[in-house]
Order: C-alpha cells, then sequence, then structure tokens
C-alpha cells in the first residue's frame, strides 16, 4: 500500500508540473475578480477526472482518441489565449477603471477544457499504469491523484493571490494570462506533432 502511494505520487508530481502555472495564472485572473476561485478548482477536477476516465477505458482496450491526434486538444487554450488577448487589445487606451482580467477562462468547462489539453500526455502514461496495476492498486492511485489535485490548487492558489504577487504582476496581468495560453497552446500542438499531420493529411 504504501509502495503504491509513493508510486502515484511520484507518477502525479512527474505528470502535473507544468500544471502548477496554469492553475496559478488561472488563481490570479481570480484574484483580479474574473474567474470565482470554487471554478477554478471544480474545472480542475473535473478536467483531470475526465484524463482519468479516459486513461482507464484505453487501459481497458478503448480508445476515444487517436494518438495521434489527441495534439488537438491544444487548440482549447489557444483558442482561450486568443480571445483574452483581443479583449485586452480593444479595452486597450480605455480609462473606465474596469480592473477585471482579460480573460475568463471561459468558466468552469474552460478550466477544465485547459486541464485535458494541458494532461493530454499524462494518458499515455497513466495507460499502462492503469493496464498494469491491480483493480486495488489502481484505486488506491486515483485517490492518491485526487487528494493531490487539491494541494496544487491550495499551492497554486497561494501563489495566484498572493498579495506581493498580484502587485508585481499588476501591470502586466491583462497580457500574461493570454500569453501563457497562447503558449500552452502551441506548445501542445508542436511537441504533440499534430500540425505536420495536419499538413500531411491535407496536402
Amino acid at each position: 500500500m504504501i509502495g503504491t502511494i509513493v508510486a502515484a505520487i511520484g507518477l502525479f508530481a512527474a505528470t502535473n508540473i507544468d500544471d502548477i502555472v496554469v492553475l496559478t495564472v488561472l488563481f490570479l485572473a481570480s484574484a483580479r475578480g474574473a474567474l470565482p476561485g470554487w471554478k477554478v478548482v471544480a474545472g480542475q477536477y473535473l478536467g483531470f477526472i475526465a484524463l482519468v476516465a479516459i486513461s482507464s477505458l484505453a487501459a481497458a482496450g478503448l480508445t476515444i482518441v487517436p494518438d495521434e491526434w489527441v495534439g488537438l486538444l491544444g487548440l482549447v487554450p489557444l483558442a482561450i489565449g486568443v480571445y483574452g488577448l483581443i479583449r485586452t487589445l480593444r479595452r486597450r487606451g480605455d480609462d473606465d477603471g474596469d480592473d477585471e482580467s482579460s480573460i475568463s477562462a471561459g468558466g468552469l468547462l474552460g478550466v477544465a477544457g485547459i486541464t485535458i489539453a494541458n494532461g493530454a500526455d499524462n494518458i499515455s502514461l497513466y495507460t499502462p499504469v492503469f493496464r498494469t496495476n491491480p483493480v486495488p492498486d489502481t484505486i488506491v492511485t486515483i485517490i492518491v491523484f485526487l487528494v493531490l489535485v487539491a494541494v496544487w490548487c491550495l499551492v497554486a492558489r497561494f501563489v495566484g493571490t498572493s498579495k506581493a504577487v498580484t502587485e508585481a504582476l499588476e501591470k502586466i496581468e491583462h497580457w500574461l494570462v493570454p500569453a501563457v495560453f497562447i503558449g500552452l497552446g502551441l506548445y501542445i500542438l508542436i511537441e504533440s506533432g499534430v500540425i505536420v499531420r495536419l499538413i500531411e493529411v491535407l496536402s
């Protein structure tokens, strides 16, 4: 049991280090009044549960999305980032005192979509673990994952809502949030090789 818990902690940390950055940005937007904190947490859980469910189905031999096209999920954070950037550009020069963040991440479902897109590569690691582990070990692993999601949210909230952080980023927050999501979307699309596959299909 202890070995399973330790392995689950290591697997979660290894596959979700980058998620801390995304969560911190979301909580930064929350601190600026654009997105309720509970939606960040609920969306994170919803997206992560979807990742676990997909991995479990894949472990059982059912493929929902072919591996070579999983990278298309990068379009989710890319679209949200572009939308936020457009809002920022439209508001540039306005002096109406509107301090709302340039992005709301599409609400709860938007956060879930970002979580799934950012964790698409997790599926390739979770699937063989779920396939080879005994059912009790898999259940323990999933429980540990769900507990650690809460820990991740707490850490990101502490950083993202810290007065020092929000004050330091106050002048660039409207640009930072969209930039992070655009960068994340492009990274997923490029790293997954899906752009090359699309070009090959279209040609």
